[in-house]
């Protein structure tokens, strides 16, 4: 019998992780210092990306990143139902309209189909760009969206949040990172303590394109500059302008800290997640209640690990009595009330509203002792017995 509650996700955190927020703490710099820039450089390594822009959370990623493409009043932009909100606010804080794609069945990932099939429907240019989403830790064949993309003038942001660390095989058989900047133009990943890489609340921007990267250095800091090179004047030292509207979205040096040290140690809970994932692909291939689960698959980055079942609400329940605090992911963004009042309704999107009448999702996270595992396991065979 487990003594504790186990949750879906938490934070990592060890002594490595302490002495490195303490080492800030100490020093001359809380924020605006050099931890933030190490941060960038080591996580723009680790993802394979030439840029990396850190900032105050994930939603702050994908808004600065909409800002930085240009979204403005009435463009349209595709992205999927199954995300957390914020996937799809980022075009309405610009002013845009969001379209949803319905999901694929099996990956849970917006179908390509479907966002082909929306672009091809319409007038080229009708759609300005497209949000898609590694769910789950699930990573997206960007190089076949690119070319969709491509086909059609739009632009992409990868939303990443849970797939540090994930990849695809391309086409010639090269293995391609979540958020590498091959193919999307941004992409984005989050630190909240559920993530990979906590550093309490936190994100960061990937590109490969210099342009971009400059923009977001601005609009992340009040839309202000001090580079002599851009100044329309220039009164000595102390001289900056702000040059348009941007935002306070940055990360602090304790924050910076705390994601490096985390980002240490990224690959060792990589590893553990995807041993994880195994032993419940393993346990539950033969129950016959499960109608679908997130199964083990190369390059998985295992953020989530979801099984469907048809009385999701009982399991749920059964699991919280016993101190398993499984969750759901997500409700269809499509359905949220607000985006009702812009017309979305139950029907939309028949593959996502099915997914989300049984999906949930069991504990994940490196921490997550085998004897915990065993027990989360053994009380969905309780539950179904």
């Amino acid at each position: 019998m487990i003594d504790r509650a186990i949750p879906y996700g938490k934070q990592s955190i060890d002594q490595k992780d302490i002495d490195a927020v303490v080492n800030v703490l100490k020093s001359d710099f809380l924020t605006q210092g050099p931890a933030v820039s190490d941060f960038e450089k080591a996580f723009a390594k680790y993802i394979g990306a030439k840029f990396a822009i850190a900032v105050s959370n994930g939603t702050a990623a994908l808004h600065l990143s909409a800002l930085a493409l240009g979204v403005s009043e009435g463009d349209k932009v595709i992205t999927t139902p199954i995300t957390f909100a914020a996937s799809a606010n980022c075009i309405r804080y610009a002013g845009g309209e969001v379209v949803f794609a319905d999901i694929d069945p099996e990956s849970y990932l917006i179908d390509l189909n479907e966002v082909k099939k929306l672009l091809s429907e319409s007038p080229k240019g009708t759609f300005k760009g497209i949000i898609p989403v590694d769910f789950a830790g699930r990573a997206v064949n960007m190089e076949s969206l690119r070319e969709i993309a491509d086909q059609y003038g739009c632009w992409i942001i990868e939303d990443a949040c849970h797939a540090p660390g994930g990849w695809f095989t391309d086409s010639k058989g090269i293995k391609q990172f979540c958020g590498n900047g091959n193919f999307a133009d941004l992409a984005i990943f989050s630190f909240h303590p559920v993530k990979h890489i906590a550093s309490g609340e936190g994100g960061m921007i990937t590109t490969n394109d210099e342009e971009l990267y400059n923009k977001l250095l601005v609009l992340r800091t009040h839309g202000i500059t001090k580079d002599a090179n851009l100044l329309e004047e220039n009164h000595g030292g102390w001289y900056y302008e702000m040059q348009q509207l941007g935002y306070n979205y940055r990360l602090s040096d304790i924050q910076a800290a705390l994601g490096a040290s985390q980002l240490r140690k990224a690959d060792e809970g990589l590893q553990r997640r995807r041993k994880i994932a195994k032993r419940y692909n393993q346990a539950f291939k033969e129950v016959s209640q499960i109608k679908g689960q997130s199964g083990y698959v190369e390059g998985h980055a295992y953020h989530l690990f979801i099984i469907e079942v048809e009385d999701r609400l009982g399991l749920y329940n059964f699991l919280r009595k016993n101190g398993v605090f499984a969750q759901v992911h997500y409700i269809p963004v499509h359905l949220m009330p607000y985006y009702k009042q812009l017309g979305w309704k139950k029907g939309d999107m028949r593959f996502a509203e099915n997914y989300y009448s049984q999906c949930l999702s069991l504990p994940m996270y490196p921490s997550l002792s085998d004897e915990e595992q065993e027990f989360v396991i053994n009380c969905i065979f309780d539950f179904f017995a």
